[in-house]
C-alpha cells in the first residue's frame, strides 16, 4: 500500500492518483468512486444510500487505506446510545478515583476525531434522534466537548460518512433535516449483471463459470421478485458459489461442463439465499418455496 498524503492531511493535491488506486480494486464503481473522492476531498460529510452489497464500505476501505487513514466502524442501531457513540468513564477506576480525564473510555467517535479517521455509520437511519444529535457538533464544527474529560478538536482528515438502505423501513428512524443540511448525498445501486459475475469469481476465486453465471441470475430474480420484500445483495451469489462448489465436490458433480444439476442450484440456492431475503407477509410462502421457483425459472430459460 502507498500512503499519498500524510495522517491528517486528506487535500487534492493527490485525488487523482487515489482515484486510480481504489479504481483499481473496486469493480464498476468508476463514478462513485470519483463522488466519493470530491465531498470528502472537499471537507464535507456524506450520505451513502443504496441496498447492502453495493460496494460502499468497499470503496471507503480502499480510500482510507490510501490516505493512510482509520477507518472507524460504528453499527447502528437502536440500542446504540450517545455514550456507546461517545464513550465512558470506567465505573471501577471512578469509585477508586474519581472522574479523572485518564480513566475515559473513548468511544468510536472521539477515536476517529482524534486519528482524523473516517467514522462509518451503517444503518444510520436505525440510530435513535439523541444520538444521531450528539453528531451535530462534530459535523458543524469539528469538535467535541466530553464532560469531565473536555475539549477535542477533530484532525484534518476527519469525516463522518453514513449508510442506509432507503428501501428498508422496518425498525427505522426518521433523520432530522438539521441531520440533512450537514451531510452531502450520493444514491448507490446495483451493479450490472456482467460486473457482478467478476465480483463473484473475484472474492470466491472460482473458475467455475456456469455456477458463477447461475449464482448470479438467481440471486439478481430476487430483487424485485413479487413475492419478496427484500432481494439479496452479491453477497448472496457469491455465498451461493462457495457453497454450491462444496456441494459439487462431496456429490462428485463436474462444475467444468457447463450442465448443472438441477438439485446443486436448489440446495445453493436455499443454503445460501434463504437468510438475505425477506418474504411478503401477504405471500403466504417460505423462503425456500420462493426460491425454488426462481431457481426452476433459471433452469427453464436455459
Amino acid at each position: 500500500m502507498q500512503v499519498v498524503n500524510p495522517p491528517g492531511e486528506l487535500s487534492d493535491t493527490h485525488i487523482a492518483t487515489v482515484y486510480d488506486a481504489v479504481r483499481a480494486q473496486v469493480v464498476g464503481r468508476e463514478e462513485q468512486i470519483g463522488s466519493v473522492l470530491a465531498v470528502l476531498a472537499a471537507g464535507r460529510d456524506l450520505l451513502l444510500e443504496g441496498p447492502p452489497g453495493t460496494s460502499k464500505s468497499t470503496i471507503l476501505r480502499a480510500v482510507t487505506e490510501h490516505f493512510g487513514i482509520p477507518l472507524v466502524f460504528v453499527e447502528g442501531s437502536a440500542e446504540l446510545t450517545p455514550a456507546k457513540l461517545i464513550g465512558y468513564h470506567n465505573p471501577a477506576d471512578v469509585v477508586r478515583r474519581g472522574y479523572l480525564p485518564e480513566d475515559f473510555v473513548h468511544g468510536p467517535l472521539p477515536q476517529a476525531m482524534s486519528a482524523g479517521g473516517f467514522l462509518y455509520l451503517e444503518e444510520f437511519n436505525r440510530i435513535p434522534e439523541d444520538t444521531l444529535n450528539t453528531l451535530l457538533t462534530a459535523m458543524a464544527e469539528r469538535e467535541l466537548t466530553i464532560p469531565r474529560v473536555g475539549r477535542l478538536v477533530a484532525e484534518p482528515s476527519f469525516r463522518l460518512v453514513a449508510a442506509m438502505n432507503p428501501f428498508d423501513h422496518i425498525g427505522t428512524t426518521r433523520v432530522s433535516q438539521s441531520i440533512y443540511d450537514r451531510l452531502c448525498r450520493m444514491a448507490i445501486g446495483y451493479q450490472t449483471e456482467l460486473q457482478e459475475r467478476e465480483i463473484v469469481a473475484l472474492r470466491t476465486g472460482s473458475s467455475a463459470s456456469a455456477l458463477v453465471a447461475s449464482a448470479v441470475r438467481v440471486t439478481r430474480a430476487t430483487r424485485g421478485h413479487p413475492e419478496l420484500r427484500l432481494g439479496s445483495s452479491v453477497r448472496g451469489a457469491i455465498d451461493f458459489v462457495l457453497v454450491g462448489e462444496q456441494l459439487a465436490a462431496m456429490r462428485r458433480l463436474a462444475l467444468d461442463n457447463g450442465a448443472l444439476e438441477p438439485s446443486l442450484l436448489h440446495d445453493a440456492a436455499r443454503l445460501a439465499l434463504s437468510s438475505k431475503v425477506a418474504v411478503q407477509e401477504a405471500a403466504g410462502l417460505t423462503p425456500e418455496q420462493v426460491l425454488g421457483t426462481i431457481v426452476d425459472a433459471h433452469l427453464l430459460d436455459g
